[in-house]
């Protein structure tokens, strides 16, 4: 069964700061290859417009509106007749968008949170500007890419009707080993944000002050002008998705730092650790829960607290031992958090939801109880 699939999040043909940007790709290709009809709808903003790294997207419809008023001129059709409406986190206007996709698309209509803790601390402090509670409460389904104890949270406090974790993935196609000159021992790639700051000062920062004959990168856009770099550590703005592959293979080993809310609320992965991951690069995080049910410490992805323990690391570990971590990541994500197997489980959901709401509609066309509906 083929779905007819309506996305509207941040921008698709934009990486730029972005990294909703690599998620929504992967996920929307696979979706296509699989045989659903998707169309990806984003706000022109500036910053995106400026950057684009993705002109041409064969495998979806994918469209640029430039006000509230022209979404509704131009995409109501296409909403209205949907299988699956998905409002994504972080887009412009997100609370009036969400609420013109429930009442054109009602059931039919889910938020994929790419965010969820710093969402969930936007609804409690009133700062949230594209979800409100009595949204939450709306959406026949909430995506998550957090999954663990948060979602009963999203469930309790704000009265989700479903929630179910959809973490973010990496495209196999586009991300696997390649035999690159390793330029660098420890690289960075991910948006700054400033509760990473810390992590990245710790973890990558004074290793490489401790170890000068080193090699450490960093790429990523917005970097604060007052960040001391250390002399060792080469700084790169931006790369595009194109050039991820190459990247993690010029790495002797990866650095994932996770934002503070996402380390407290765990089972946070990043979208950057599973393409690593794919490419066999081994990687080196920051602790946090949930994260030996993705990935095995020791032997799939290696756990560090201090710059001291990343640096024995990067010196010490025979090299034997460090090929292994990468090749077993690698077969963890091939078999678990591939983009296909996203598809597959986003299908699932939406036959779900679209059976669960056949139900109601025959309870409440009978006026009869189904006792395999739900309340």
């Amino acid at each position: 069964m083929s779905f007819r699939y309506v996305f509207l999040g941040l921008s698709l043909r934009s990486s730029w700061g972005n990294g909703h940007a690599s998620t929504y790709r992967s996920l929307l290709h696979s979706l296509a290859q699989r045989g659903h009809e998707v169309t990806f709808l984003e706000r022109d903003q500036p910053s995106y417009a400026e950057n684009r790294d993705l002109d041409d997207v064969p495998w979806a419809q994918s469209h640029v509106y430039e006000s509230l008023a022209e979404l509704h001129d131009r995409f109501s059709p296409i909403v209205h007749d949907a299988d699956l409406v998905v409002v994504g986190s972080c887009i412009p206007d997100g609370i009036a968008v969400g609420r013109w996709a429930l009442d054109l698309a009602p059931g039919r209509t889910a938020f994929y949170d790419i965010d969820t803790p710093i969402t969930l601390g936007g609804l409690v402090d009133g700062t949230c500007s594209y979800l409100s509670p009595e949204l939450v409460a709306r959406y026949a389904l909430h995506l998550s890419c957090t999954g663990g104890p948060t979602l009963d949270v999203v469930r309790r406090t704000y009265g989700a009707q479903w929630v179910r974790p959809l973490y973010c993935s990496v495209d196999v196609a586009a991300h696997f080993p390649e035999p690159e000159e390793a330029r660098w021992d420890l690289g960075y790639l991910g948006t700054y944000s400033d509760d990473r700051r810390l992590g990245l000062e710790r973890l990558l920062h004074e290793p490489a002050r401790l170890w000068p004959e080193g090699r450490f990168v960093v790429a990523s856009a917005a970097y604060p002008t007052d960040l001391d770099w250390p002399a060792n550590v080469e700084r790169k703005d931006h790369i595009g998705p194109s050039e991820h592959r190459r990247f993690y293979g010029s790495q002797r080993f990866t650095l994932n730092v996770t934002r503070k809310a996402m380390a407290v609320a765990g089972w946070s992965p990043s979208v950057r650790l599973f393409e690593a991951a794919a490419c066999a690069t081994p990687i080196v995080t920051d602790p946090w829960p949930g994260l030996d049910e993705l990935l095995a410490p020791g032997s799939e992805i290696l756990v560090v607290r201090t710059a001291v323990e990343a640096l024995r690391l990067l010196r010490e570990l025979p090299e034997a031992h460090r090929i292994k971590v990468g090749e077993a990541a690698r077969r963890r994500i091939l078999a678990e958090h591939t983009s296909q197997h996203r598809a597959e489980t986003l299908e699932r959901y939406t036959r779900e939801l679209l059976e669960r709401r056949a139900r109601r509609t025959r309870v409440v066309v009978s006026g009869t109880v189904d006792p395999g509906g739900e309340a």
